[in-house]
């Protein structure tokens, strides 16, 4: 007979993780809405804004999905490998100025990290960092992310996988590995990045003060709040859900903040539709209502 006190971590549990999709929810529509707003307001045509909501509404359907998995690590493995191929498939498709990022599949236009890399962050929380698989996977993903070149998503994960690093590796071994990964994401700043800045992508935040203050400050607002949704779960039972929360949380939250530093996509706000359907994914693994069978072990 299962304990009392497990119906109420579980009811908890399950409020926090409903709270925390419709945090998630409400805030990245509001980010999406508010850049469609600026797109709108410059004279685009209707044809290329309007994929954002669209590309929201795609990520809302798989994540709903996603959500309902009662198991997640055997998916968190297939998420890893797809995403470390996706990733090294850049590289077969056509370059534009020597950039490999994007793949194209039909009229989609697909930025493949953008894509599969707040999953997979979640993912390699729920494998654990000290696992084999956890000490492969950042490696290797960080070394794609180096070469394509793109600063801001090595930024983002290598951020992520620090904070995996600090709250669930032994102490012995997270030195190195943390400065290792801070070596990386310093590296990834000194490749030569030759792509210019698109306005409706890149310089969506100078469009929208252009037009009004209050219209960038409401999507400046929006993105924050969605960068920090995975918050919700911080306190939740399971090790792996309070350790992958944080590392979604740095992902988000670097992903948001690089553009101002460089000619990079603004997430969400931004034209641009692999964040939308990316940022669902990893919400929706981390909110899956089954814990995964290995937690990651707690930081000594």
């Amino acid at each position: 007979m299962a304990h009392p006190l497990s119906h109420t971590s579980d009811r908890f549990s399950n409020t926090r993780r409903r709270r925390t999709v419709a945090i998630f929810a409400a805030a990245s529509l509001a980010a999406v809405v508010s850049g469609c707003a600026t797109l709108a307001a410059t004279g685009l045509p209707v044809g290329s804004w309007s994929r954002n909501p669209i590309a929201w509404l795609v990520g809302l359907v798989l994540g709903t999905g996603l959500m309902l998995l009662r198991s997640p690590l055997p998916l968190a493995r297939v998420i890893l490998a797809l995403a470390l191929l996706g990733v090294a498939g850049t590289f077969l498709a056509p370059a534009q100025d020597g950039v490999h990022r994007w793949i194209d599949l039909g009229p989609l236009h697909v930025n493949v990290a953008a894509l599969l890399l707040p999953a997979a962050v979640v993912a390699l929380a729920f494998c654990g960092i000290s696992s084999r698989t956890g000490l492969t996977f950042p490696a290797a993903m960080a070394a794609l992310l180096v070469l394509q070149p793109d600063a801001s998503q090595a930024t983002s994960f290598l951020v992520a996988v620090i904070i995996l690093v600090a709250v669930s590796t032994p102490s012995r071994g997270r030195v190195l590995i943390a400065l290792a990964a801070a070596l990386l994401l310093a590296i990834s700043w000194t490749r030569p990045d030759p792509l210019q800045a698109v306005a409706e992508a890149e310089g969506v935040f100078r469009l929208a003060l252009g037009i009004s203050p209050l219209l960038a400050a409401a999507a400046g607002l929006a993105l924050a709040a969605a960068s920090l949704a995975p918050l919700g779960l911080r306190t939740t039972a399971g090790a792996s859900h309070r350790t992958a929360a944080r590392a979604l949380t740095g992902y988000f939250v670097s992903a948001a903040i690089c553009p101002a530093f460089a000619a990079f996509p603004v997430p969400l706000v931004g034209l641009g539709m692999s964040f939308p359907v990316g940022y669902w994914l990893g919400i929706a693994l981390l909110c899956a209502k089954g814990s995964p069978v290995k937690n990651a072990p707690a930081a000594k």
